[in-house]
């Protein structure tokens, strides 16, 4: 590395760093003469310390799965607690049932979520919903998985099994279905073609979906965006997306997914011409092989990333054994902390859209 530039020795400073051999060690680059005085971040390959992001000043909550003991049971739960990890809440506390795959409704009141019933060849996945406190918990449908909002808190879309037999395999879903939540009733999605998905979200605009695909639709494993309530369907493949798990920002103007086991994805997503279009693709996580990085969700604010990190025998799949993994939190530029260390297979971690304070 060349000597320290006064831009590269500020931005130290403020990172708390006093020299450029402890910049390299915390992951950050100088850039070529050409580039000066431009600074940018390798992501980290393992966690920093949890000082090196100013957790405390993060206003939103998360929740996540998590299989841990439960009046003398171990089962999964959803768990709530603040972004640097204190004064977690078990929302479920059901030792006879495991819940797991919990996302909050856009406006902070709501967590929609699966939950697995039954034992053996009897057991069966439901999709529920409750509010955010874990109270009033409603049925919406069995033989489903992989719920998500729309955009007015209203409605929810799921997938339904592929079979009868349960199965914990992520792609194992046949259709997807819109769920209404004032009248109860259910309508299947217009395009009956829809096959293998898995991790769909709703676009803030209420027009697409993103989702994963694995051997279903005439695709080996892509994310696609389709019409929400049409027939069209576009593989982001030709942008430059690659991999699974893909997410929304909550203004629809940016997507996060994971690449491969180890890293993960930003990019920009422009949603209002006729289909969907994506650029400035870059990298945000890196972890070490023998490790996995899954699960990712940009904050309400889009500063911030929250996913989930552990050994790579873990299942990062619903229902998946995953002992080791915890909850991280990056900042978008390279650095991310750990804010559960129990190793409580903590996984599918979920923004609470409304800030803390305000609640």
């Amino acid at each position: 590395m060349q000597r320290m530039s006064l831009a590269l020795g500020a931005i130290l400073a403020l990172a708390g760093l006093a020299s450029v051999e402890a910049a390299e060690a915390a992951g950050f680059e100088a850039a070529a003469e050409s580039e000066a005085p431009a600074v940018r971040m390798r992501p980290k390959q393992i966690p920093l310390p949890r000082e090196a992001i100013d957790l405390a000043k993060i206003p939103f909550k998360l929740v996540h799965e998590t299989y841990r003991r439960t009046e003398g049971k171990e089962n999964w739960e959803i768990f709530m607690r603040n972004a640097d990890g204190s004064n977690p809440v078990n929302l479920t506390n059901t030792p006879d049932v495991d819940e797991m795959y919990p996302h909050v409704s856009p406006d902070g009141t709501k967590i929609c979520f699966v939950v697995d019933e039954g034992f053996g060849r009897n057991r069966v996945r439901h999709v529920y919903y409750m509010k955010i406190d874990g109270s009033d918990r409603v049925h919406v449908a069995e033989h489903a998985r992989e719920p998500c909002w729309c955009f007015d808190n209203k409605s929810i879309a799921y997938l339904t099994d592929e079979y009868e037999r349960f199965s914990t395999r992520e792609y194992a879903t046949d259709a997807l279905m819109f769920y209404y939540l004032e009248h109860k009733w259910t309508s299947p999605h217009v395009n009956t073609n829809l096959h293998h998905l898995y991790a769909i979200c709703w676009s803030p605009d209420g027009r697409w979906f993103l989702a994963a695909v694995s051997g279903g639709m005439g695709y080996s494993d892509t994310i696609i965006a389709f019409d929400a309530f049409g027939p069209r369907v576009f593989d982001l493949a030709v942008w430059g997306v690659k991999g699974c798990r893909p997410e929304f920002s909550i203004d629809g103007t940016q997507m996060v997914w994971g690449e491969t086991d180890w890293n993960l994805q930003i990019a920009d997503i422009d949603l209002k011409g006729p289909e969907p279009r994506v650029a400035n693709i870059r990298e945000i996580v890196r972890c070490a092989r023998g490790s996995k990085v899954y699960h990712v969700d940009l904050s309400p604010d889009s500063k911030y990333i929250v996913f989930s990190y552990g050994p790579s025998r873990g299942g990062q799949q619903v229902g998946g054994m995953a002992e080791g993994w915890n909850i991280c939190i990056g900042d978008l530029t390279g650095r991310w902390v750990q804010i559960t260390d129990d190793g409580f297979h903590n996984k599918e971690p979920d923004w609470v859209p409304v800030p803390q304070t305000a609640r």
